[in-house]
């Protein structure tokens, strides 16, 4: 219902979709007015409204009377003693962009009937985001405060008003009403938000989402006394009920409040026309994160007050007055820093620091910048002002720089080669976006990560060991790689303290050691997985166990790859379309003599014969590297010297393994400190369990199975290692090449596609049978 456009609705569909709405609305104004917890951003909730206020005017017979465009808020909390506004506090329309502007300028002097060539005059002042109050005043003293509640009756909140310094208690000046209701908005500076938060957090209280929630919450605090610690401010720029008039214009209004004692804000202005309001919103957008509190938008209204009267009201809201709304999810700030932050998988990733400022009703203080090329893209540089959103309302971005707003001597961003967090090398692998850390097991920032994976139920599968003993041994730098966890087993002076300031139990404790103690053997497989090499998985693993038997046979393969890893030239060569294996062998036998014996041949010319039996795909790849005669020899040079060891090009042949993940295995050896870890770590180890071979005698040997739905007779990792012990290879996926799918009750897609593609498909029993029981 709520996506059928508005003028295909019926009667009826109209009818119950202003239904949802006045319930749906109602509930988010409960939520944001007394709850000071609202679920929906502000644009989303002005969407909801404006849908509601369009049915209407489409079928007014329909208007219902508890209907949003006749509400503003919703009562306040029981909590507090009711106040009636002498004046009802109305909400105003809105404006989203600069169309509409013009057109309620345009409005305005319509229905004034004034003459083309008669500007009319507004005052502009930013739209503050926090909580509107109602001071009442009496000779001059404050006597009364309260909240908007829904626009006529609000909450007494005198007392918590009363301990606001911005809020004079009496009158200063003169020239003020014997009876005036002073009105503006309670708000917390976003460097005072801040502060609070981090204390808050700091000592495990509740904090809050953004400075109107803090503000709103504050306020209405039941006790003064907490909402005279919290750091509160007010604005004046508007009156209610007045015994008497006391100036002729909106801005000279303002004067007088601040002559009074209020605090008005120095960024209101008087302009003419909508091109001068235009103006003054462009110019607060830009400044939004520098004013020291949160905006989202900008407040016209028709400066003269006696217009203002002719104006008179609509509904809810003022003819003489629009909130100009700034993009729910866009905002202007600064960007005063850029982190690099590890992933716990050794990700470096650029954050961008930025001066606060609120995007779709959260406070933003950091934004993603993805990796050093949409750095380079955007040319991000420290201090420039930037455009930021929330991604999906989710996960802040910058989208673009302000570049007539960069500060002069601002540098391009010069990405770093070493993790910040251990110093290893950071490198970014052919086709990959992001750099990554090559530490590993020494890295602090992947060490919580990278030991759960070896603890892991697929790895060492070491019991009574998770994230949260993890994280507390490792902060209290117990654990620091591997080998430590088993040194951890036999340090009695730890584990004595576990007993007496953990509070572990003498149980806890004999497990955690039986855990640990049990894990001392272990299969070969389980060892390389736990290692936590990139691109070696369970599968993997296992193929790289079969084929080198022991762990001294496999450490000696990677050591030896390590020294011979093949060249980044070496690589993009090998791996250009249409140079195959059997082309960087014809160039690696080949040696060019050093001057060019034909001078006047073409490039594929001289291609062809300098490399005899190319195919014109090779030539035409190859004729793309080389722009000389030097540029062919240097092509053969790099195919006949810089490519992989004998090692390398095993590993990389073992079925299922290939060359990204033997290159993987390489550099990972590479690292002298993953060495060391590796070398600790087995010293603890009482012996690993050389690889079982795979049995090529079994009715499934060298077949491919795939297991789906709920299997009953086994679990499904007991299914996969009695299979793969029996010389099958188990897939996740089926294809053409699938020689059995074995499917459980609930089977479903992978089902299908085995009937797609012609696939048998067995029961449990049936495999079973096949299998030998």
């Amino acid at each position: 219902m709520t996506d059928t456009p508005i003028a295909d609705l019926s009667r009826e569909e109209a009818e119950a979709e202003l239904a949802r709405l006045a319930e749906e609305i109602a509930r988010h104004d409960a939520l944001y007015y007394v709850g000071d917890a609202p679920e929906v951003s502000d644009a989303d909730y002005d969407a909801l409204r404006r849908r509601n206020a369009e049915i209407e005017a489409r079928f007014p017979e329909l208007t219902r009377a508890d209907s949003p465009s006749a509400r503003v808020g919703v009562a306040g909390s029981q909590a507090f003693a009711e106040v009636r506004h002498g004046v009802p506090m109305l909400s105003l329309d809105n404006a989203f962009n600069e169309d509409e502007v013009r057109d309620f300028v345009a409005r305005v002097a319509r229905f004034l009937k004034l003459p083309a060539d008669e500007a009319v005059a507004f005052t502009a002042e930013p739209k503050i985001d926090g909580l509107s109050a109602s001071l009442r005043y009496e000779n001059g003293v404050l006597v009364q405060g309260a909240t908007r509640g829904d626009g006529r009756a609000g909450e007494d909140v005198t007392a918590n008003l009363l301990t606001l310094g911005d809020i004079p208690r009496r009158l200063a000046g003169s020239g003020w009403p014997k009876r005036i209701e002073v009105r503006g908005e309670v708000y917390a500076g976003t460097d005072a938000f801040a502060a609070f938060n981090a204390a808050a957090e700091a000592e495990g209280k509740r904090t809050y989402a953004n400075p109107r929630n803090f503000a709103a919450g504050s306020l209405r605090q039941i006790d003064a006394k907490v909402t005279a610690t919290r750091p509160l401010s007010f604005f004046a720029y508007a009156w209610g009920e007045t015994s008497e008039p006391f100036a002729e214009t909106q801005s000279e209004a303002l004067e007088a409040l601040a002559s009074w004692g209020f605090r008005t804000n120095p960024r209101s202005t008087r302009v003419e026309g909508a091109e001068g309001l235009l103006k003054v919103y462009r110019g607060l957008e830009a400044d939004r994160a520098t004013l020291g509190y949160d905006i989202d938008g900008v407040v016209y209204k028709v400066d003269r007050l006696d217009w203002q009267q002719r104006l008179g009201f609509v509904a809810r809201s003022p003819r003489w007055a629009i909130a100009h709304k700034f993009p729910a999810q866009q905002a202007t700030t600064l960007l005063e820093g850029i982190d690099i932050q590890v992933g716990r998988t050794g990700s470096l990733t650029p954050v961008a620091r930025l001066a606060p400022v609120t995007v779709g009703g959260v406070v933003v203080r950091n934004a993603t910048l993805h990796n050093e090329d949409e750095i380079a893209r955007k040319d991000v540089r420290i201090g420039d002002t930037v455009v930021l959103q929330r991604a999906g309302d989710v996960i802040p971005q910058i989208v673009s720089v302000v570049i007539d707003r960069r500060p002069a001597g601002a540098e391009p961003f010069v990405f770093p080669t070493r993790c910040p967090a251990c110093g290893s090398e950071a490198v970014r692998e052919e086709g990959e976006a992001r750099r990554r850390c090559t530490g590993g097991l020494i890295c602090p920032a992947q060490i919580v990560e990278r030991l759960k994976h070896f603890v892991g139920r697929r790895a060492f599968d070491i019991e009574g060991l998770g994230e949260k003993q993890l994280i507390a041994f490792s902060e209290r730098g117990w654990i620091r790689e591997p080998a430590d966890i088993f040194r951890l087993a036999r340090d009695d002076a730890k584990l004595e303290a576990l007993r007496a300031e953990d509070g572990y139990g003498e149980t806890s404790v004999r497990n955690l050691v039986a855990g640990i103690e049990a894990r001392r053997t272990i299969a070969l497989e389980r060892l390389i997985f736990a290692l936590g090499i990139r691109e070696i998985g369970e599968q993997t693993s296992l193929l790289l166990a079969r084929e080198f038997g022991t762990w001294e046979a496999f450490e000696a393969a990677g050591r030896e790859a390590a020294a011979g890893i093949p060249s980044p030239e070496w690589t993009r060569l090998a791996e250009r379309h249409g140079v195959s294996a059997r082309v960087m062998a014809t160039l690696a036998e080949a040696t060019p003599p050093d001057a060019d014996p034909w001078p006047d041949a073409s490039m594929d010319q001289k291609l062809s014969l300098a490399f005899p039996g190319l195919a014109a795909p090779a030539r035409r790849a190859l004729a793309l590297l080389a722009d000389d005669w030097a540029g062919v020899r240097r092509l053969a040079e790099i195919a006949r010297n810089e490519g992989p060891s004998e090692t390398l090009g095993r590993i990389a042949g073992v079925s299922g393994v290939g060359p990204v993940a033997a290159r993987a295995v390489a550099e990972f050896f590479h690292e002298p400190h993953n060495r060391a870890v590796v070398e600790a770590l087995v010293e603890q180890l009482d012996s690993v369990q050389a690889a079982e071979r795979p049995k090529t005698d079994t009715p499934v040997a060298g077949k491919t199975v795939v297991f789906t739905g709920a299997l009953e007779r086994f679990t499904r990792d007991e299914a996969k290692a009695r299979a793969e012990g029996l010389g099958a290879k188990v897939s996740g996926s089926v294809s053409k090449k699938t020689d059995y799918v074995v499917a459980g009750p609930g089977a479903g897609s992978k089902l299908a596609d085995a009937r797609k593609h012609g696939v048998a498909v067995l029961s449990e029993d049936e495999w079973l049978a096949l299998i030998g029981g």
